[in-house]
């Protein structure tokens, strides 16, 4: 009868210890699951606040400010409107009756393919 009780009390030890053990572990992945969980939050506040900032960022106002000052572009007016025809019959005279600019070459209108005659530049 004392074996019995010897095999007995190993086997009341060995459970007492795999019992400790799963306590350790459970008790460890239960801390990696809150730190995940935090770390989440962390990363839902901070995605939130990145996105409130994006839609701040993408205001037409500021868009506008930032085309006129880094970009250097301006509303576009009547006045500085060009027009562009595809050159034709009527294209072409069109193009040769343009004014001008000062300092600028007087247009050659010529036929597409055509030979420029000489002096013509």
């Amino acid at each position: 009868m004392s074996r019995f009780n010897l095999l007995l009390f190993a086997i009341l030890v060995l459970s007492g210890l795999g019992l400790v053990q799963v306590s350790y572990e459970a008790r460890r992945l239960f801390v990696a699951v809150e730190r995940a969980q935090n770390e989440e939050r962390r990363l839902e506040t901070e995605y939130g606040r990145l996105q409130v900032e994006m839609r701040a960022e993408a205001t037409p106002l500021r868009v506008e400010r930032l085309a006129r000052e880094k970009l250097e572009m301006r509303v576009t007016t009547p006045g500085v409107t060009h027009y562009v025809t595809l050159p034709g019959a009527a294209g072409i005279a069109a193009m040769a009756e343009l004014p001008q600019a000062p300092g600028e070459e007087a247009a050659t209108a010529s036929a597409p393919g055509a030979v420029p005659q000489e002096g013509a530049r």
